[in-house]
């Protein structure tokens, strides 16, 4: 496919497709967000599929799409909600010490180095695996497993001090 056939798709279909994520959940930016994850996976597989129902093929991936999002903040939610019940039963000395943790650690993403900082907070927030952030960077594996290594020994060494 050129990028004149894939330049036409997308201005044909992504307001269609938007729109359709966008009665699904209600959110105009989650809407425009799928959508745009759906024609950016579109681009990638472009040698694998056919021209003729890329309509059909946009609302299964943006459906997909979706449903993987939903299924993610649920789990965050759950996870928050775990969190929220365990924080309520701790003592203020605990509170205390803990939001003492939480700055220190926010001051270490700040000042630790940025190729270190970028991999580890794809791998915990974004929660993608190596060869997924590999690509994403134009790295090797290993290079992405050593400034992994490296950013969780910036931690231990200065979350101690």
């Amino acid at each position: 496919m050129t990028r004149e056939e894939f330049k036409n798709i997308f201005d044909t279909h992504f307001t269609i497709v938007r729109n359709y994520i966008y009665y699904r959940c209600g959110n105009t930016d989650l809407a425009t967000d799928v959508a745009q994850e759906t024609f950016l996976k579109l681009w990638e597989k472009q040698e694998s599929f056919k021209n003729n129902n890329v309509k059909g093929l946009l609302f299964k991936m943006s459906n997909d799409l979706f449903i993987s999002h939903y299924r993610k903040q649920k789990t965050i939610q759950n996870y928050r909600l775990q969190l929220k019940t365990e924080y309520v039963q701790q003592s203020p000395e605990d509170l205390l010490q803990f939001d003492e943790l939480q700055k220190s650690y926010d001051n270490l993403l700040r000042v630790m180095p940025e190729k270190q900082r970028v991999v580890f907070l794809m791998h915990r927030m974004d929660e993608l695996k190596y060869h997924e952030m590999a690509d994403r960077l134009g790295l090797s594996v290993k290079a992405v497993e050593k400034r992994m290594k490296m950013a969780i020994e910036f931690i231990r060494k200065n979350l101690n001090n």
